[in-house]
């Protein structure tokens, strides 16, 4: 019975010590892979990682993190790099078809005078009558003033003197002062005519009495 009981026992005590072996070992090995990795020695066959992925891997070690958990997270961080790069791409790329080129502006060609296509007796009337001077200082007076200077012609010019319009100003631009467009535009003729009737003459039919005195007004 003695003999029987210390075998057992002897045998227990084998098993024992023979699993304490094997944790032993097993910690021996996470120590030295421990240490080897804080004192920043390579193992024989394994190539040094980049500086940034010893970074990472710190920055994620400080959270204990499994290594399945740092693979998931380098993965993130490095898909929304490669996102991040692509949509600055994209917006620099649209930023730049926006930009529309404006034409250039043609070289602004003279323009040419308007051509007068009323009836300028009709304009002289009325500029009469806006003056307050009667119908009669029209149809009387200034009308047969310029048929006799023009023929209400606002392109007659006397071959001699010069003389230009329906008003035949000497010199034609004296016209001028009403309008740029004095050589083309018979209202402007009229209204520079009848002030200077008004201010020489006092009215049309005082120009036109002068004008069949002296054959001029």
């Amino acid at each position: 019975m003695s003999l029987r009981i210390g075998a057992a026992v002897g045998a227990a005590t084998l098993v024992a010590g023979a699993a304490f072996t094997v944790v032993a070992l097993a910690d021996d090995d996470v120590e030295q892979d421990a240490a080897v990795n804080a004192a920043g020695v390579d193992e024989p066959g394994t190539e040094a990682p980049a500086a940034d992925t010893d970074a990472e891997d710190e920055f994620f070690a400080s959270e204990e993190l499994t290594d399945e958990e740092l693979r998931s997270r380098r993965a993130q961080a490095e898909q929304e790099r490669d996102t991040a790069l692509s949509a600055g791409v994209r917006t620099s790329q649209a930023q730049g078809s926006d930009i529309i080129e404006e034409p250039e502006e043609d070289e602004e060609e003279a323009a040419e005078p308007p051509v007068f296509t009323g009836d300028a007796r009709s304009v002289a009337l009325e500029m009469v009558l806006a003056q307050g001077w009667a119908e009669s200082e029209f149809s009387g007076c200034l009308e047969p003033l310029w048929e006799k200077e023009s023929n209400w012609n606002h392109t007659a010019q006397n071959p001699s003197s010069g003389a230009y319009g329906i008003p035949q100003a000497l010199p034609g631009d004296k016209m001028a002062s009403h309008g740029d467009d004095w050589r083309t535009n018979p209202a402007t003729q009229i209204a520079w005519g009848l002030d200077y009737i008004k201010g020489r003459y006092g009215t049309p039919c005082g120009a036109w009495s002068h004008s069949q005195a002296n054959g001029w007004y």
